[in-house]
């Protein structure tokens, strides 16, 4: 099928469609201000609903425990009335102009006219960091060979190994270990790093036999056939070797990050990051804004709730952008009225 370029004109344009940039859409609604979503993703959700989607998040306000694909789906049906337009599937390539007239193209051919611009885009294009073994991307296809958790139900009865020492393969032991048949969890010391909390619940786990701590050691080779996992070798510094009887096996040696265009664009950067005016998040470019982890200013949490913060106070910050002739007054939502309305 052929895709038909298309050309918008907008007040905003959101770039990025993680849980920060789909409450901005709903920020900018309210104001009675459009927008459009751009995002390199087919779908909404960012490293929400790509990485972590069955992962609870226990700070957002008035939920003790929600998973990250709950919470895409709960701000998917906030911004629901407004029916926003978005671009998807496609990176945001270039962007030309000032503020009040800034011109954006993505890699599809799509134009976007826009008199202000709120970037964000998280961490920037993301990927893990893949261990260094060979016939890998046999695993990876197979998919015995997995970075990210997006059904706890496909590791069900299976035996996992898991690699790494932070916060990410401890909280998938602990989590995995309720439905897998055995788990492997693998570093190269004995040492984890993680909340007082999460430590003591994984050695509750390893004294009853949930989970084996595999240390210190390093993964070393995958034995398997046409991308069935049968053994994970793993190996010590003074070259002791195991073989683990494994299904799967789970590296989270975290993400490599990148800016991608972005860094191209003219704006300020830092270490993969945009500075910006704390009050206004405008960023050293008038007229675009940047909210959410690829923000940085002094102070800065990378929390979803600080993000959801940053929206409220860039779309205000952008409103005598897009509508300087009309003044805009604080109110609060319950004089807003029902969103959706005229």
């Amino acid at each position: 099928m052929t895709y038909t370029a298309s050309s918008l004109t907008t007040d905003i344009a959101i770039i990025g469609a993680g849980p920060t940039a789909l409450f901005a859409a709903f920020e900018a609604r309210m104001l009675r201000l459009d927008c459009v979503l751009m995002d390199v993703l087919e779908s909404v959700g960012g490293q929400c609903a790509a990485l972590y989607p069955e992962k609870p998040i226990y700070d957002i306000p008035a939920h003790p425990s929600i998973t990250g694909g709950d919470l895409i789906t709960a701000l998917e049906a906030q911004i629901s009335p407004f029916d926003i337009p978005r671009l998807l599937g496609s990176r945001v390539s270039s962007l030309q102009g000032e503020s009040g007239a800034f011109i954006l193209k993505n890699d599809r051919g799509d134009t976007v006219h826009a008199k202000a611009v709120i970037i964000a885009a998280g961490a920037g294009a993301f990927g893990p960091n893949r261990p260094p073994l060979d016939g890998l991307e046999t695993y990876e296809q197979s998919q015995a060979v997995q970075y990210y958790v997006k059904k706890r139900s496909d590791f069900s009865g299976k035996k996992v190994v898991i690699a790494g020492g932070g916060d990410s393969a401890l909280d998938w032991a602990l989590s995995l270990s309720d439905v897998a048949d055995h788990i492997y969890l693998l570093h190269r010391r004995d040492r984890f790093r993680g909340a007082p909390e999460t430590l003591a619940q994984v050695e509750a786990k390893v004294r009853n036999g949930k989970i084996e701590k595999v240390v210190p050691y390093q993964l070393h080779a995958l034995h398997g056939e046409q991308g069935t996992l049968h053994h994970v070798e793993v190996a010590t510094m003074k070259g002791e070797n195991r073989h683990l009887e494994a299904d799967a096996l789970l590296p989270f040696y975290g993400l490599s990050t990148d800016l991608g265009p972005i860094a191209q664009w003219g704006i300020q950067t830092h270490r993969s990051t945009i500075p910006v005016h704390h009050a206004t998040l405008e960023t050293s470019i008038p007229g675009i804004f940047a909210i959410g982890d690829v923000a940085s200013y002094p102070g800065k949490m990378k929390l979803i709730l600080q993000g959801f913060s940053e929206a409220a106070m860039a779309m205000h910050a952008a409103h005598p952008i897009a509508r300087p002739d009309t003044a805009l007054r604080f109110e609060h939502s319950t004089s807003l009225g029902k969103p959706g309305t005229p």
